[in-house]
């Protein structure tokens, strides 16, 4: 793409969101590159990130399989213990702050809907109440035996990896139900669906226009809108005037 026609793009964003009565971010993996997260994306990407996986020859797809859990329980929480530890420690980039200030700013205020699963919203403080994970969070548990829908915090679990040998170490996280194995509360291929989803779901749902009920919180007519979306993509941010009750 033309240096000018980039220039005419952020141009219009720019304006788009000066002019815009509410924001809606929409943020896949690629919203935390700049932060130092890999984004998996292909499957070389994920091997740099993943050096003994790539060994292994499994790509992410293979990787993130719950089927793990009941096969090689160490290794699944290795995988997800390194990914939870990584963004415990990862300071967010300042964009969520700016994006934070801007949206905080609008007469309707700001919503979320992200397939991120770090919880990097939560931890530039966006208010919980406007975020909708889409994929789930990995601080967040569930048990891995189905015993119950349940989910609940993960704050007090410390998952310690043998980087060598790529195994996570006793104890692993259990269920506080049923003492199983516990497992994060993530959209994994080969799932049929996410608790987190089924519970995320109504809330979406009636912020997004059931009951006269804008995205952003705000009754009556759906305000200008304007949709900043960050990986996934290209990473073009698409201005638009749209309505909220169609997200």
């Amino acid at each position: 793409m033309r240096e000018e026609d980039i220039a005419d793009k952020l141009k219009r964003a720019a304006e788009a969101i000066k002019y815009a009565d509410a924001l809606l971010i929409s943020a896949g993996a690629g919203m935390g590159v700049d932060s130092g997260l890999p984004d998996f994306r292909g499957t070389h990407g994920f091997w740099r990130a993943y050096p003994v996986i790539a060994k292994l020859g499994l790509s992410f797809e293979e990787m993130a399989n719950p089927a793990w859990f009941n096969d090689n329980p160490h290794f699944a929480w290795a995988f997800y213990g390194h990914r939870l530890n990584l963004y415990r420690k990862t300071t967010p980039h300042q964009g969520f702050t700016q994006l934070l200030e801007i949206g905080s700013a609008k007469p309707g205020g700001y919503f979320v809907f992200t397939s991120n699963v770090d919880g990097h919203f939560q931890k530039t403080v966006f208010a919980p109440e406007r975020i909708v994970e889409c994929h789930g969070s990995i601080h967040h548990l569930q048990c891995a035996a189905t015993c119950t829908d349940e989910i609940w915090d993960a704050c007090n679990e410390n998952v310690t990896v043998e980087e060598s040998t790529f195994r996570a170490l006793e104890p692993l996280p259990r269920c506080r139900n049923c003492r199983a194995l516990a497992r994060p509360n993530v959209l994994m291929f080969g799932d049929h669906r996410s608790a987190r989803h089924d519970l995320l779901s109504p809330p979406l749902r009636g912020r997004a226009g059931e009951g006269g009920t804008t995205s952003a919180g705000v009754c009556g007519s759906p305000p200008s809108l304007t949709l900043p979306r960050k990986g996934g993509g290209n990473g073009d941010a698409f201005p638009a005037r749209a309505s909220a009750h169609a997200i």
